[in-house]
């Protein structure tokens, strides 16, 4: 599992005070990076190994300004050239979001889908852990 603490911006906020909806996917996002490096190393997007297939976002709690968020990154399956990610956003120890982004592995020039296999599969296999519940 990877974990990276996020200390929101103001401009991260909404009308309502809190942290807007829009943040998590970006924020997710950028927590994918330590995945991402075990396919693309440097991240050169012109060796870029990846494409998103589906993304997700449930909206547990709310999160607020002032305060770290914990995001944590690991895989809850790994098929044969696609896996699914699966991310938490915690305040205060409290699992405020959970998402889901289905990524594969994919050649871009052959504009097809590639096994995961070797090195790449033993290391994304550490990753592996259970899903939270629902909510």
């Amino acid at each position: 599992m990877f974990t990276r603490m996020i200390e929101p911006a103001f401009y991260d906020t909404d009308a309502l005070g809190h942290i807007n909806n829009t943040r998590l996917p970006a924020w997710f996002e950028l927590a994918r990076n330590d995945l991402f490096k075990l396919f693309t190393p440097d991240l050169n997007p012109k060796q870029w190994r990846l494409i998103m297939a589906r993304m997700e976002v449930d909206y547990r709690a709310e999160l607020f300004y002032g305060h770290d968020i914990e995001l944590r990154t690991y895989l809850t399956r790994l098929g044969t050239s696609s896996f699914t990610v699966t991310q938490e956003a915690r305040q205060h120890d409290t699992l405020t979001n959970v998402g889901h982004t289905v990524l594969v592995q994919y050649d871009h020039q052959g504009k097809r889908a590639v096994p995961i296999v070797g090195d790449l599969r033993d290391a994304l296999s550490a990753h592996l852990h259970s899903a939270p519940t629902p909510a």
